[in-house]
């Protein structure tokens, strides 16, 4: 689709040549049937180079293409209005390249968003040295829990103060959808003071691609989704649900960055051989759930009762399942795993996920 457009931009400004050439007598094309001035004619060259910049920054995913596209459309236009008995056709293509640029727009004012909110969290961790996991740092969690730090190789590592991870999804939006949208996540986590910044990028076809982000923060949690990067579908803040719900995803997910097991705010009960209830508190928020552990101690499932949206009345129960486990720096961490909720008429497996990177205590955020 990409090589499509830019060969119609490509196209769309060629025939901006033809203005030039008239003006200067370099060519019988009637194909405008007023006389064009030389001024004109260096504007129609104009329209030409601006229009050709921007296909060739638009194939390239140039993050600035945008900017020169509203220039070339402005231009465009201008001339296409002078000459309107003629040109009037061009204006289709110069909608079509108007569109393109104020989605571009969008994407890169998302992009600027994202990057400064995670420069934020980031700024909030400290930047001490890491101490190392021992035994003895997780000698009075319950037997599950210390069975699964040993068998993940946590023992001996540095604690893991911040993390970025790279995903491939795979998404079902609806319930009763049958075709799964597949899209790139990528997630900026620290662990002292603990947060989370998650961004997709998804494709409900080759003409809609949705951006979202989930961001938990301070205790609060915070949902946007945008079509286009343009028109919000979700906004969601400053609900307690909301709030409860995404501290309860930051605990779910800490089998990413083990040693958090042992943060301050997490309190640790056990519930039968192989699995414990983890509660959190943090900044006025309390979430709680249980992890299931395989009898080698390697992570199976996490279970817990969570809002799925903020007008619902009672929580549901929430899963997360890994299907895979590798050893990513010498810890063992889930690579595949899926997310269910267990609704009324039967489960809804809603996402699918592999991580392709991750970097434990990065230098700076790589997002």
């Amino acid at each position: 689709m990409r090589i499509v457009i830019a060969v119609l931009i490509s196209v769309h400004a060629l025939i901006h040549v033809f203005g030039f050439l008239k003006a200067f007598k370099l060519s019988s094309f009637q194909g405008i049937s007023a006389s064009v001035s030389k001024p004109l004619g260096l504007a129609w060259l104009a329209a030409f180079l601006l229009l050709a910049v921007t296909a060739f920054l638009f194939f390239n995913r140039s993050a600035h293409w945008w900017w020169i596209g509203i220039v070339s459309v402005a231009l465009s236009q201008v001339l296409i209005i002078a000459f309107w008995q003629d040109a009037r056709f061009g204006t289709l293509l110069n909608l079509l390249v108007l569109m393109l640029a104020v989605h571009g727009y969008a994407a890169h004012h998302f992009k600027k968003m994202i990057a400064t909110e995670v420069n934020e969290i980031n700024a909030r961790e400290s930047t001490g040295a890491n101490s190392l996991v021992t035994e003895e740092s997780f000698s009075t969690l319950p037997a599950p829990v210390r069975l699964w730090l040993t068998s993940s190789g946590m023992v001996g590592k540095e604690t893991i103060q911040n993390v970025y991870m790279e995903q491939e999804v795979q998404m079902l939006m609806k319930p009763d959808q049958k075709e799964w949208n597949a899209g790139i996540s990528r997630q900026y986590v620290t662990t002292e003071s603990p947060a989370f910044h998650w961004t997709v990028e998804l494709k409900m076809n080759q003409f809609l691609p949705v951006v979202g982000r989930d961001k938990f923060e301070n205790g609060k949690g915070e949902m946007l989704i945008k079509l286009l990067s343009l028109f919000p579908v979700v906004n969601e803040q400053g609900s307690q649900k909301l709030n409860q719900a995404t501290l309860q995803r930051y605990l779910s997910e800490i089998v990413w960055y083990p040693s958090a097991a042992l943060s301050p705010y997490i309190t640790w009960k056990p519930m039968s051989e192989h699995s414990a209830l983890a509660t959190m508190t943090y900044e006025g928020t309390t979430g709680s759930g249980v992890f299931h552990f395989h009898e080698d101690g390697t992570f199976k499932e996490f279970s817990a009762q969570r809002y799925r949206d903020v007008n619902d009345e009672q929580p549901t129960l929430w899963t997360v399942k890994a299907t895979k486990t590798e050893a990513i720096h010498g810890i063992k961490l889930p690579t595949e795993a899926e997310v269910e909720w267990q609704l009324e008429d039967g489960p809804w497996k809603w996402l699918k996920m592999k991580v392709t990177l991750v970097e434990f205590n990065p230098p700076a955020p790589q997002m």
